[in-house]
């Protein structure tokens, strides 16, 4: 249960007099009627502006692997020559994968 620190403090005499009914009274009071709502269900309602993109096709040109490029062979990236960092056994290794 969530404590109020900033609230003034009662005394032990103070809560021994809250009576039953005002206990229940609070309890019904701080409980909510709303029911829960599957946050999926709510999310397919929404329709973002420009967001049917079903009859787009991406196009993108892909280049073969230039000459000052090598293919490093732990993360499988291409990276410039400038990233090798290691060459064992004939595998080539980046800086970050060093």
């Amino acid at each position: 249960m969530a404590t109020d620190y900033d609230a003034p403090r009662r005394d032990e005499v103070d809560l021994g007099e809250d009576s039953l009914e005002e206990l229940k009274a609070r309890r019904v009071d701080s409980q909510s009627g709303a029911v829960d709502v599957d946050e999926a269900e709510v999310a397919e309602s929404f329709e973002l502006p420009g967001a049917d993109l079903a009859d787009e096709e991406l196009t993108v040109k892909v280049l073969p692997m230039q000459s000052d490029e090598f293919r490093c062979a732990r993360c499988f990236l291409v990276h410039h020559r400038s990233q090798l960092a290691v060459e064992r056994g004939g595998d080539l290794i980046c800086r970050e994968c060093a």
